[in-house]
Order: structure tokens, then C-alpha cells, then sequence
């Protein structure tokens, strides 16, 4: 059903651009991998949007780093692999956490002002973590201004070149070797751009969901196309839910970082009960996922739509220098957060599975890489645990674009192959993209969110197998409707190997399958000619 390329093309009759690397994503990996790649080789970083439209940008609470005295490298690797729930890869947990206090210097070094007290750096701490150790930025502005720190680096680097405003349809293979990509721009129209080496940094795909703190991009454009190229994609059932985002009519998902109850912000229900010593004895600051369901359970013990964070005993100055974004943000809406309960719930937030990579960031398709969101590099197994996610674009990007800019360099120009791609029988009739990605969102959030069972999730896949059987089959002419066919094949993918984890192990919880199978293994998706 899935088909190989979503439109038709001749190589022959496409304008045509050459580059070493092509780096597909501008959030923190993909710009750390154009400054290694750069070092080594021409690079264009393409985005179907500012440069800044990420969800690094939107990051709030900071960067996971043992920087303390009374911490380490072996406890940081040790809260990791406590919260990932068996499925860790332990050397790419040691491999990404042993750089993290290299990074902060680094970042600091290139102009970042990190938030400090005195001489050190402050730092918070977040669910997981078994002591203060996360960095931060201006309170909450942390991904902001990491993002305005590696715009800055690239745009003084010569060898690295920006496209924005462009959709990458698909990725150009053959032979099993990714050769560059099939782009599209209001301006250009189509175009095709070859490379020696290809790095997907296109982040996650919380917009499948209906609640998603995720922006408008977030639509899992990356992982559909390397699934349509032949990549192998591992995990995809495992997907963490923020547990607390603001919850008001008419109001975006902004999440309501966790730092926030790090600096001592408790979880009320509807009755004013705080419940969370209830569900776990690290009460507000256990893991994601557990707090996730608590939040879902006492929403529905109390019939409520949504919980409460409360900062009213937080000292107010605190408040508002800490948390200055989240202030400005509730005062829309008539929250003081100094002296009001702030209405929040779950909402879909970080894809932890993704495409396979190596620890630089290698696939299975040759010169075909992936970093960041987009990969599944071992790092955050079944669970992610805050704040090291930046630290992985950071680390993953850093060796990923050594590794794709040091094969492509000397290369010479990339080669150019003729492909053509027939066009598919046009299907009669029109079809209301906003209403199919509206269904198939509350689909996904109503049967395969935070708690799943059998029944939910044949439901959803059947759904999803009803809409593709007329979505995938047609061919679009933009990225509205492309956008569309990536959202379908990611949720079959989703739902498929949610079906297929018959246990239950960190952000999956399958309440017909609670307990956790004393074997861990990853699921493996990956296509097959239909």
C-alpha cells in the first residue's frame, strides 16, 4: 500500500543541485551536524520553514550534564539507564552523557548565557534525575537560545549553505544508496538536489496526536520517507507524553516544563488533593510516563477534564525569574502563576523510537544518516528522561556530521542517476485533508495514547488501513496533502508495533499487557515492496 515515492519524476527533465552533504532539519542536531560536516565538505541545510522553527526552539527546561560536585558521569549514565526501562544501549548512554559537561563549555564558550548563581552554573532538577543537574537558559528559554547560538555559528560558516522555506518530498536511493532528495518550493517548484551523504534531523511527529505540544511541522515527514526508502525504524510504539501542559480553551499545548516541579510545584485533582505519593514514592518527580498516567487516572476518577499544577508557595521573585516564559504565557489567560492553580494534562511530546543509526548516526541505507528526534540512537530506550534530549542532538549531530562530512569529502560532484517514477492512476473524487488528519489525530490520541490495549489499537489501525486504502494511493501536488500521507504511514507504523509489544515497559503501557517481559527487545519496521 505504501508506495516508493509519493509523486512522479523524471531526473532528466528536474532542475538539478549539487552539494557533499545535505542535511535535512535545523534544530539542534541538524545545525551541530552542518558545523562538524562543514569542517570537511559542502553543506546545504534544508527546512520547510525558518530555520528556527524547531522544536528545539520551543525547549524549555535545559540541558542534562554531571557539572555539579556532587555529581558524576557514572550517576548520570546511571538515573539514564534506570529510566529506560531495560532497553538502553549502555555504551550510547556512556557514549552521549561522558560529553555533556564538553558541550555546556562549548555552547558557553560560543556566547550562550546560561543562567548561573555566583560563579556556577544554576542548575534544576527533573523527573529522573537523582540530583540537580540540569542547565537552563534565561529560566525557561533554554532550547531558544541554544537554536540562536547555532543559527549564529552556521551563518558564519562559509562551507554551509541554507534553504528555507522547502519540503523535502523523498529521499533518492538506488542500489540501496541514498544519492540526495526530491525538493519542492512555492518559488522552485520541484527540484532535485544530490549529495554523497545525506543526514535526516527532521525531529519527531507529536502532531499525529491531538494533543501535541509539538508544532505545525512536527508531522513525521523524516521518518515516512526513510520507511518509503527502505531504512530500518526501531521502537516507534514508544512515545513520552509531557504530563503537564497548559489545558485552557483556545490555548496552543505549551508544555509547562518540568523544572517546575522540580522547584517544588505540586499536582492537585479537582477535589484539591494532591495524589502523586499515590502512584509513586518520588511523588511529582518521578519519571514522565508514570506521572502521565497518574494524571490520566485521577482525571478520570474525578471526572475532570485536567489536573493542577500548583506554584502558589513558590516564592514569586523565584517564580518569575525561573519561569518567565510560562508566567507571560498564563497571564494571557488570566493565570498569575504566583497566585493561581494552573489547569494542565498530558499531551503528546517526544518520539523516542525512530529511524536505526549507529553511534554516527549510520542506517542501514548507505550514505544515508540520521540524528536527534528523527533516530533511534540507543540512548533513550523505552523512556527518555528530561533534558537529554538536547544533549543528544548536541552529541549525536557532533558525530554524525563528522562521520557523513568525512565521507563525502573528496568524493568529487555526487553522481546524478536517472530515475523515473511513472504516474499513478488519478483516483476520482477530492478529499478534505484537514478533516482526515483532524480523524486520524483523535484517533490516535483516543486509541493508541497513554494507555492502550488490544482492542484500541486494532481500532486504530483499521481506521488508519481505511484511510490510506484512498489517501496513499492518490498523488498530491503539495505539502498539505504529502504532509497528510506521512502522518498516515507513521501512525500505521505506530499502532502496528504498539500492537505487536504484548508487555508493558515505559511510555507503552498496555493495560491488557502490565507487566514488563523479563527480555527486553526492540521492534524492527521496515518496508517491503507491495
Amino acid at each position: 500500500m505504501t508506495p516508493r515515492y509519493l509523486i512522479e519524476f523524471n531526473s532528466s527533465e528536474l532542475p538539478h543541485r549539487f552539494t557533499d552533504v545535505l542535511i535535512i532539519g535545523s534544530g539542534v542536531a541538524g545545525l551541530r551536524a552542518a558545523l562538524e560536516a562543514g569542517r570537511h565538505s559542502q553543506v546545504i541545510v534544508i527546512t520547510k520553514d525558518e530555520l528556527k522553527e524547531t522544536n528545539t526552539d520551543r525547549a524549555q527546561g535545559g540541558i542534562a550534564a554531571a557539572v555539579a560536585p556532587d555529581d558524576s558521569v557514572d550517576q548520570h549514565a546511571a538515573d539514564t539507564l534506570t529510566v529506560g526501562r531495560g532497553l538502553c544501549e549502555p555504551h550510547a548512554v556512556r557514549f552521549v552523557v561522558e560529553q555533556a559537561p564538553g558541550f555546556i563549555a562549548e555552547l558557553a564558550e560560543w556566547g550562550a548565557q546560561f543562567d548561573r548563581e555566583d560563579d556556577r552554573f544554576a542548575l534544576a532538577r527533573e523527573g529522573g534525575h537523582s540530583c540537580h543537574r540540569v542547565v537552563h537558559a534565561h529560566g525557561d528559554s533554554t532550547g531558544a537560545e541554544i537554536e540562536r547560538v547555532l543559527i549564529d555559528r552556521v551563518r558564519q560558516c562559509p562551507a554551509v549553505s541554507r534553504v528555507e522555506h522547502t519540503f523535502v518530498v523523498d529521499l533518492l536511493t538506488c542500489d540501496h544508496t541514498c544519492l540526495g532528495a526530491v525538493t519542492w518550493s512555492q518559488a522552485h517548484g520541484l527540484t532535485l538536489i544530490w549529495a554523497n551523504a545525506v543526514v535526516l534531523a527532521t525531529g519527531g511527529a507529536g502532531q499525529v496526536f491531538r494533543e501535541t505540544t509539538n508544532p505545525p511541522i512536527a508531522t513525521g515527514d523524516g521518518l515516512a520517507m526513510a520507511y518509503r526508502a527502505g531504512c530500518r525504524l526501531r521502537d516507534l510504539e514508544f512515545v513520552q507524553f509531557h504530563p503537564t501542559t497548559l489545558y485552557v480553551a483556545g490555548a496552543a499545548r505549551v508544555l509547562i516544563s518540568e523544572a517546575a516541579r522540580g522547584e517544588g510545584g505540586i499536582l492537585l485533582n479537582k477535589l484539591g488533593e494532591r495524589f502523586m505519593g499515590q502512584y509513586s514514592d518520588m511523588k511529582e518527580l518521578a519519571p514522565r510516563d508514570v506521572v502521565s498516567r497518574a494524571i490520566l487516572a485521577e482525571m478520570k476518577r474525578t471526572g475532570d477534564t485536567n489536573v493542577y499544577l500548583d506554584l502558589t508557595h513558590v516564592d514569586p521573585a523565584r517564580l518569575a525569574a525561573r519561569f518567565p516564559r510560562i508566567k507571560d504565557l498564563c497571564m494571557l489567560f488570566d493565570i498569575d502563576i504566583s497566585e493561581d492553580l494552573i489547569p494542565v494534562c498530558p499531551s503528546a511530546h517526544y518520539l523516542i523510537g525512530g529511524v536505526a543509526t549507529d553511534l554516527q548516526g549510520r542506517t542501514n541505507i548507505q550514505q544515508l544518516y540520521a540524528c536527534g528526534e528523527t533516530a533511534s540512537s540507543g540512548l533513550h530506550g523505552a523512556n527518555r528522561m528530561g533534558s537529554n534530549s538536547l544533549l543528544e542532538g548536541l552529541a549525536l549531530g557532533k558525530s554524525t556530521g563528522a562521520t557523513a562530512g568525512t565521507h563525502a569529502a573528496g568524493r568529487g560532484s555526487p553522481s546524478l542517476h536517472k530515475i523515473q517514477v511513472p504516474a499513478r492512476e488519478p483516483a476520482s473524487g477530492t478529499i478534505d485533508l484537514d478533516d482526515l488528519r483532524n480523524s486520524l489525530r483523535s484517533s490516535m490520541w483516543r486509541d493508541a495514547g497513554i494507555v492502550r490495549n488490544a482492542q484500541q489499537l486494532d481500532r486504530a489501525r483499521k481506521s488508519i488501513a481505511f484511510w490510506s486504502g484512498y489517501a496513499l494511493v492518490r498523488q498530491f501536488d503539495g505539502p498539505r496533502g504529502w504532509r497528510t500521507q506521512n502522518m498516515l504511514t507513521v501512525a500505521d507504523l505506530m499502532t502496528r508495533t504498539a500492537l505487536e509489544r504484548e508487555e508493558s515497559r515505559g511510555v507503552h503501557y498496555r493495560s491488557d499487557f502490565p507487566e514488563t517481559d523479563q527480555v527486553a527487545q526492540h521492534s524492527i519496521c521496515t518496508r517491503t515492496d507491495d
